[in-house]
């Protein structure tokens, strides 16, 4: 990567298909409307950044740093966030769409999900210690050895998660939730 430093500016409606993002460590930057889809941002650095109404679907992020960043609104489809660099690893994310993206054995304690679309994402192995998944759509997620403990379910909905395979302590789920812990055991609930 080169030794290009970016801070305090605004990219609004850039095309990164068109003309690639410079690897650079960018700072206090805000990204609206632009397009990544299919980028490379591999080993391009994300420090106190936010993006809005970004597309990022499919972008390559081999050793990518997003610390402290915040994606809202962004389309997020198939991301591999594994990929990333982990050091310092945090973003928070509030109604995006992250359908088949993988956190593959991450650590994302206290990484907060918002209003946010998850349908097929993988957190196998993945740490959610404290995490929040608030009024998330976790269809088809999988959950596999996953700690989860004192994560905030309540108001997240159409999860399953094996409580006898995952580590669940006080983790938080509302009583409508329940269902979605008691799925592999195939029995109906009733209100």
């Amino acid at each position: 990567m080169s030794d290009n430093y970016i801070a305090d500016q605004t990219f609004e409606k850039a095309d990164f298909n068109l003309r690639t993002l410079p690897k650079a460590e960018y700072e206090n930057c805000k990204f609206i409307n632009c397009d990544f889809a299919s980028s490379d941002l591999s080993g391009v650095k994300f420090l106190d950044c936010e993006f809005i109404s970004c597309n990022l679907s499919l972008a390559s992020l081999t050793k990518t740093s997003f610390i402290d960043v915040n994606f809202q609104d962004c389309k997020m489809l198939g991301l591999r966030f594994e990929n990333c660099n982990d050091f310092g690893l945090a973003f928070s994310f509030g109604n995006c769409k992250l359908d088949h993206s993988s956190f593959y054995k991450l650590k994302l304690k206290k990484t907060t999900f918002t209003n946010s679309q998850m349908h097929e994402v993988d957190f196998s192995e993945c740490d959610l210690t404290s995490a929040v998944l608030n009024n998330c759509d976790l269809l088809n997620a999988t959950f596999d050895r996953t700690i989860i403990e004192k994560a905030d379910f309540r108001t997240a909905y159409n999860y399953s998660i094996d409580p006898d395979n995952n580590r669940i302590r006080k983790a938080r789920f509302s009583k409508s939730g329940i269902a979605g812990l008691l799925q592999k055991y195939d029995i109906l609930i009733s209100e």
